[in-house]
């Protein structure tokens, strides 16, 4: 038998969760027959796998040694995590600049990934230990594709995560992006549907309403053109997947670089192989004024001076001497 007391990152985490983390040779199947056979209890009682724990709870887990993670066990080979750039950051919350090229979590591909350089990071500081087994893991409350640089909000605590992601999913937290677009889009509040093929990892884009087809909503203002390109604010007021890049291409006006839904001749052209697209702004809402994400109420985050800015300096300079 094993037991665990849970702390504060454990409140209001659901206790399947939990189980999991802390007996990761579990099978899944066994675990939901661990708790229908009561070998799974908290303070002393039965409980659901639904159950959400609270600060104290101790939760006792009669399951075989086999199940869980010998720290005596050797040690996989250390990755270098990167170095991470932190914008904003209190005790619950940072706010993280992602570089073009760097992933938001690892994938088969090995490479290393925002999020294991900020665990690097507050190891470094003494705000996490990787080897408390029990402890919350900092985690990402949102992600950007391989291609897109910006800001990414990132969690030290679980009650951190757990309201932010509430707080994006009640639409609290507004994103604005830049993009270099082939075309100059029209201004102005664009609504269209959206279908996402998860197996090919792409996705449509349509006018009119159609079955599996969910609304889309992109503003977009025009800041600065140069030849054929656009600089562009991108206002997200729903968060699709690839939405920004499918529907600037739907517009008539593609994403410089994109290599999935743009223009290939511009982008031979210029020589760019990644996405012009930057997560530059957040805006957080009217957040609770107590708790996690109290010194992020009213606040805007803004990342200064971004790649992208550089790049269409380059284009303008580029489209002039061409002039």
């Amino acid at each position: 038998m094993k037991r665990f007391i849970a702390g504060c990152n454990e409140e209001g985490a659901r206790l399947s969760r939990f189980v999991e983390k802390v007996a990761t040779g579990l099978p899944v199947s066994l675990m939901y027959r661990s708790f229908r056979s009561r070998r799974i209890k908290v303070n002393g009682k039965r409980a659901a796998p639904d159950t959400r724990l609270k600060t104290g709870d101790v939760i006792e887990l009669y399951l075989n040694d086999e199940f869980f993670a010998s720290a005596t066990g050797p040690a996989r080979p250390a990755r270098r995590p990167p170095k991470v750039t932190v914008v904003y950051e209190d005790e619950a919350i940072a706010v993280l600049y992602k570089p073009a090229h760097l992933l938001c979590h690892s994938d088969k591909t090995g490479d290393a990934s925002l999020v294991e350089g900020f665990c690097a990071y507050l190891v470094q500081k003494g705000e996490y230990c990787p080897e408390d087994r029990q402890g919350f893991a900092p985690a990402l409350c949102n992600r950007l594709d391989r291609g897109t640089e910006g800001l990414v909000i990132a969690a030290k605590t679980y009650p951190a995560l757990r309201d932010m992601n509430e707080a994006i999913r009640q639409g609290l937290v507004h994103k604005e992006y830049l993009a270099i677009t082939c075309g100059v889009p029209p201004k102005g509040r664009h609504t269209a549907f959206l279908r996402h093929d998860a197996k090919a990892n792409r996705v449509t884009v349509r006018a009119d309403a159609a079955s599996g087809y969910k609304k889309i909503v992109t503003e977009v203002a025009v800041l600065k053109t140069a030849g054929p390109f656009a600089l562009c604010r991108i206002g997200l007021i729903t968060g699709r997947t690839h939405q920004i890049r499918a529907h600037l291409a739907f517009l008539g006006a593609p994403v410089l670089g994109d290599v999935k839904y743009g223009n290939r001749r511009l982008n031979e052209r210029t020589g760019c192989k990644t996405q012009a697209l930057c997560a530059q702004k957040l805006c957080f809402g009217s957040l609770p004024e107590t708790g996690s994400l109290c010194s992020l109420a009213g606040r805007e985050v803004l990342l200064q001076k971004p790649a992208i800015l550089a790049q269409f300096g380059a284009l303008a300079a580029g489209a002039a001497g061409r002039g």
